[in-house]
């Protein structure tokens, strides 16, 4: 199959082809004659599966012919995220060209000003995050009476954030038209939104819970405390690019100043960054200045880096969700990728009930720094230990935060509770790596 076998434009396909995309992915297959059709779609499906051309396609083709007034866009995508916004308006914004359609983001952490301009010259389709949309139209910057084509993208991790009152809110805006929700998994907070704002959906479920796919592999780590920080030192500084995943913005910028003065190229990525640092380190990152990126689980959720192999939780993730959302910045469109994670001994049990719950079947293996067995799964190699510079610059102060829109700070310091209802939040909180 092929995308000419759709009903879609013949320059859009001609745009796709000189891309190189030409098969869809499963995901794409099987959304797109329903989406095309101006059916409500639910999709479900892991990070990186293709969702983005799956609504991003359709909305396009609906849009396009028609002409927005000034601050009244007839498409919208709603994001968690600041960096999945400019993923998927990087992913649209050639299509959206080749067939006249004038796309634009607002999302929180930057200025309003450009983004005020973009919406009273006119926008057909805009991706927003739902602090910052909801500001905008409170500020009567933007009004909603329009939209004909709303997308609801990895609706589960807003759900995660807190962001449901500010998205029923704009849903509740929105007159109807097509509506189309994506989301890894199915938790009672999105089936609430699936049950009040979509009309008789078509389900496509492909690959949901279980982030394992053929081309990816899982590593479950067995290393004592003391061994902790110079293992994940000598992954850091193997020949290749990795994301190291770490608990706390605090602890990445730790683990990042320390990594450098081994002598490795590493950044932190986190809510306390401004958005102007974020996409530096980002950029630095896919050009390969930075080779070690050291994140937190809502700074990295939605980017893509081309060709990355190697994921490494140095903090284990708090639950399966975010282990399946955390290996999925590698594995992406059929590309091989290893995750790997580091367990200290009070860790074991719980990781492998969170393996269990997954659906993932991980290898364990005792490692030691230095032991054959870690470089030979990860690549890990001693360090030069000559300290190199930070190639960006430091952190800015968190602007106050104003109702309704996100800033910097996110979510990424506010732990779960002790006790909820997905049970103990599992990442501990350590003092020091060394």
């Amino acid at each position: 199959m092929s995308f000419s076998q759709f009903p879609l434009p013949a320059r859009l396909v001609s745009a796709l082809e000189a891309d190189g995309v030409v098969t869809p992915f499963p995901i794409q297959a099987a959304t797109l004659p329903d989406a095309l059709a101006g059916r409500d779609v639910l999709g479900r499906g892991r990070t990186g599966s293709g969702k983005t051309l799956a609504f991003g396609l359709p909305m396009l083709v609906h849009l396009s012919g028609g002409r927005s007034a000034p601050g009244r866009p007839r498409g919208i995508v709603l994001v968690p995220t600041r960096e999945l916004a400019q993923q998927v308006a990087g992913a649209l914004i050639t299509y959206a060209r080749v067939v006249g359609v004038r796309l634009a983001t607002v999302v929180g952490g930057v200025p309003y000003r450009r983004q005020i301009e973009a919406l009273r010259r006119g926008v057909d389709l805009l991706v927003a995050t739902p602090g910052r949309l909801t500001d905008l139209v409170e500020r009567h910057e933007c009004s909603l009476s329009e939209v004909a084509v709303t997308v609801l993208d990895e609706a589960d991790q807003m759900a995660d954030m807190g962001f449901m009152p500010q998205v029923t809110q704009i849903l509740d805006l929105v007159p109807g038209g097509q509506r189309m929700l994506f989301s890894a998994t199915l938790d009672a907070q999105v089936d609430r939104l699936v049950r009040q704002y979509l009309h008789d959906p078509v389900t496509h479920a492909v690959d949901p819970m279980a982030a394992t796919v053929n081309t990816m592999t899982h590593h479950l780590l067995h290393v004592a405390r003391p061994d902790k920080f110079p293992s994940a030192t000598q992954i850091a500084a193997r020949d290749g690019r990795v994301i190291m995943f770490i608990g706390t913005k605090h602890r990445a910028d730790r683990l990042a100043d320390e990594l450098r003065a081994a002598g490795i190229s590493a950044a932190a990525l986190h809510g306390g960054k401004s958005q102007p640092q974020r996409m530096r380190t980002l950029d630095q990152f896919k050009k390969g200045l930075i080779t070690a990126l050291i994140a937190t689980d809502v700074a990295a959720r939605g980017i893509h880096i081309d060709d990355l192999d190697l994921v490494v939780n140095v903090d284990p993730p708090n639950d399966a969700r975010d282990y399946l959302h955390r290996g999925g910045r590698t594995a992406r469109a059929g590309k091989t990728g290893t995750v790997v994670t580091l367990v200290l001994p009070e860790q074991r049990r719980t990781m492998h009930r969170m393996m269990s719950v997954a659906g993932v079947r991980a290898e364990s293996t005792r490692v030691a720094p230095g032991a054959p067995e870690l470089a030979e799964i990860t690549g890990a190699r001693t360090p030069s230990g000559i300290p190199v510079p930070e190639l960006t610059t430091p952190p800015q102060r968190n602007p106050r935060r104003r109702f309704g829109h996100e800033s910097p700070r996110s979510h990424e310091d506010r732990r779960r509770p002790v006790q909820g209802r997905r049970g103990p939040a599992r990442t501990t909180r350590e003092g020091s790596f060394r």
